[in-house]
């Protein structure tokens, strides 16, 4: 029954697959529609109740958190190990040599996988477009994806660091809904959704002095409660008059740094709000943290945590501040500075689900990239390491001997599911294309994949399909750990809801009695 819920899952993603493969409306229990070819998002908002089927989507999950890309290749990879030894249990091979085999195979196919990347420099742009090219392809963005492809790869060593490192949160990806795939523009900067607070302020600053405030421009309330007794109602105007002294005096500092610009983590009052746009200041409030990082990043300035502490050497710059109207909607751009760390990938498209699914292949994509980047490590897609994988450890197993090799037999074969998909996804035989694949293969051209388009096997890497090396190794480690654990299962116990403790919450002696309930309940069974 394990092994039947987790091949569920996995036919459920299979025909995704590829560059041909179809797409999944998921429709919930409100009437909300997503329309998406992305397997670890299929899998998240499928309802599923079987804990077998469950571990599946944690694949998926893990696939995508490690990797970002190679969800649905996990996945079926998982389902067809596990349909392979449902075929050796049956011949009475017991499940632990399985287990035991499956992992033997995972090693070696990790290190075949080594030995067959190709490893590439990371100003090597035009071979990180051709990854963000395969990430993206048969998601719905193929109409426009060079100009995509082009923009992520310009996103990522944008803000990738010396060392080569890349942290994909500096890229924020904003999407409006209007405008068509080909509005997409990158922005070297930030883009903030957000207006300024006071009609009254410039809408466009060039030369930008921004100051990052991460205090109130209010009056300060005490800390301890306190009571002010007021007799007359001249006292009352005085402190009146010296709460606006206090907000003045706040504004007056900011004013006196220099900054032209203020985005402010908390509120603004509305005096400050009416001084600070007669001294010509852009102030937008109440802007996100992770906003707040970015800005920090793109403009060069420092986080300021206290009004007393702001200071001209704490500014940072931007060639140019704007409001703009983007789809009727009001949004700050912060571009034009020196050396961006932090860039904006704006997203647009005809409707939302379009919107949606544009935004969730460039995630993708960006995550590949800032793999490669980083790893410097890429093999040929179009099921072509699987193939080299297969035939590789069909070799391997013969070494083996004992039981164990039909376990590393039945792991090649499982393999083999990719570059059949691909072929079904894409309307082929799978057997010719296999066969093809195959004798491809047997001569030595390691990097033949399959080209869905012409229906005939050639040198992927020529075709510019590649992918990360690490979506390969991640996808085939994950999903035999998964299948072996499923496979090691054989009995389900619906275990007993425990009793909370008796003794109170520090328990005491009351805890005893659990056990006795124990007991009682296992008697049912």
């Amino acid at each position: 029954m394990n092994i039947a819920a987790a091949k569920a899952v996995a036919n459920a993603v299979r025909t995704t697959l590829g560059p041909k493969g179809m797409d999944k409306m998921l429709v919930d229990t409100i009437g909300d529609v997503v329309i998406t070819n992305d397997g670890v998002t299929i899998l998240k908002e499928m309802d599923i109740e079987h804990p077998a089927a469950k571990m599946m989507v944690e694949i998926a999950k893990t696939q995508d958190d490690e990797v970002g890309d190679g969800t649905t290749t996990a996945v079926v990879i998982a389902g067809e190990l596990l349909k392979k030894a449902e075929d050796l249990l049956e011949q009475d091979v017991h499940p632990t040599v399985i287990a035991q085999g499956y992992r033997q195979a995972a090693e070696k196919a990790q290190e075949i996988l080594q030995n067959i990347a190709v490893t590439i420099k990371p100003k090597d742009t035009a071979m990180l477009k051709k990854i963000a090219e395969t990430a993206m392809t048969g998601k719905g963005a193929e109409g426009s994806r060079e100009k995509i492809c082009d923009l992520v790869v310009r996103a990522v060593t944008m803000v990738a660091e010396e060392d080569g490192t890349v942290d994909k949160d500096y890229i924020k990806v904003e999407k409006k809904v209007g405008g068509s795939i080909d509005d997409c523009e990158i922005i070297e900067g930030v883009v903030i959704d957000k207006e300024r607070v006071h009609p009254g302020m410039p809408k466009k600053v060039t030369n930008a002095k921004i100051l990052l405030l991460n205090a109130p421009v209010e009056f300060k309330k005490t800390e301890v409660d306190a009571e002010i007794n007021i007799t007359s109602p001249d006292q009352l105007q005085a402190f009146l008059d010296e709460e606006e002294r206090m907000i003045k005096n706040i504004v007056d500092k900011i004013v006196a740094s220099g900054a032209n610009v203020l985005f402010c983590q908390k509120g603004i009052d509305d005096i400050a709000q009416h001084y600070l746009a007669k001294a010509g200041i852009l102030a937008i409030r109440r802007v996100k943290k992770s906003d707040m990082e970015k800005l920090v990043r793109a403009t060069g300035g420092s986080m300021v945590s206290s009004i007393d502490a702001i200071a001209k050497d704490e500014l940072g710059y931007a060639g140019l501040v704007e409001e703009r109207k983007v789809s009727g909607e009001e949004m700050i751009y912060v571009e034009e500075c020196k050396n961006p760390k932090a860039v904006t990938i704006m997203v647009r498209g005809g409707t939302e689900h379009v919107v949606d699914e544009l935004e969730r292949a460039i995630e993708d994509a960006l995550r590949v990239v800032s793999v490669v980047y980083e790893d410097k490590k890429l093999v040929s897609g179009g099921g072509a390491p699987e193939i080299e994988l297969s035939l590789r450890l069909r070799e391997y197993a013969a070494t083996v001997g004992g039981r164990a090799q039909l376990a590393i037999e039945a792991f090649a074969n499982a393999l083999e599911i990719i570059p059949r998909t691909l072929a079904e996804n894409a309307g082929l035989d799978p057997i010719d294309m296999l066969v093809e694949l195959r004798a491809a293969h047997e001569k030595g051209k390691k990097t033949f994949g399959l080209n869905v388009f012409e229906g005939k096997a050639e040198d992927m890497l020529k075709s510019g399909v590649v992918e990360p090396l690490k979506v390969k190794t991640q996808a085939v480690a994950s999903a035999a750990e998964a299948a072996t654990m499923i496979l090691r299962i054989d009995d389900v116990i619906a275990a007993s809801k425990s009793a909370p403790p008796a003794g109170g919450p520090q328990g005491g002696p009351g805890e005893m009695g659990g056990m006795g309930g124990m007991g009682g309940d296992m008697g049912d069974f």
